[in-house]
């Protein structure tokens, strides 16, 4: 299925009808199955979001989680939720449709959520990078304003196979770059499919409601917001932001 242009993510795929969640199965499985084993499932019963919230998961969806196994400096590994939303916004382009990331873990069509990214791990032993995208799932009706679809989007049901095909060879390549260590390659792509840059924003840190301008992504991946009160610099995995 991920065909010859996968070198190293893919060449083992896990496929499940259902699980509570394909990052809780991979983490189980993680130190027994080589890096690049794909676990995806046609269900999850409790699909994970950030913050422990959950993500609806119906069949018609690509639910997917990636077994790594980085030799990378700690610092580094936070970007890996980049190389996910690059790969899902790179995929959607190859299906004509025009994605972008909203910082730092969503990919967002026309102001609407399609995928979330997930990464979790433990240091020196795996990351999970997970990966939650609507296909041809139906969207719940109370989340219609703030979901959609590929589906949706291109009026017409995917080939669910294809899309997993197509981004797998984008997460290798993705993936390719962040071993080599070119993250200055992975920051700029970010900065260039950004949703939010030049844009105001509202980001709760830690129950403290910043405004302001979002000006950068920093070389590590950090938000630069520029405030009433100076430059205020938002690490990603701990911000929840709205657009103003």
């Amino acid at each position: 299925m991920p065909g010859p242009g996968s070198k190293l993510i893919g060449r083992k795929i896990v496929h499940l009808p259902e699980v509570d969640s394909t990052n809780e199965y991979a983490k189980l499985i993680a130190l027994n199955e080589p890096e690049g084993t794909v676990v995806v499932a046609d269900r999850q019963t409790a699909g994970k979001g950030r913050k422990g919230r959950t993500w609806a998961s119906p069949e018609g969806g690509l639910w997917m989680s990636v077994i790594l196994k980085p030799e990378a400096e700690p610092k580094h590994l936070p970007k890996l939720v980049f190389i996910g939303a690059l790969a899902v916004v790179d995929t959607l382009w190859k299906f004509g449709i025009e994605a972008g990331i909203k910082w730092p873990n969503d990919v967002w069509i026309n102001g609407r959520k399609i995928c979330g990214v997930l990464t979790e791990g433990r240091i020196g032993e795996f990351v999970i990078l997970g990966i939650g995208l609507n296909v041809n799932n139906e969207i719940p009706e109370e989340l219609k304003g703030m979901a959609t679809s590929m589906k949706a989007v291109l009026g017409r049901r995917a080939e669910l196979d294809e899309v997993l095909r197509v981004l797998i060879e984008r997460l290798d390549g993705w993936y390719t770059v962040f071993l080599e260590g070119r993250y200055g390659e992975i920051i700029s792509a970010v900065r260039e499919r950004s949703l939010v840059l030049g844009r105001e924003v509202k980001v709760i840190e830690e129950g403290i409601e910043l405004v302001g301008k979002a000006v950068d992504i920093d070389d590590d991946g950090a938000l630069i917001l520029e405030t009433s009160g100076g430059r205020v610099r938002v690490l990603y995995g701990d911000v929840s932001l709205r657009f103003v």
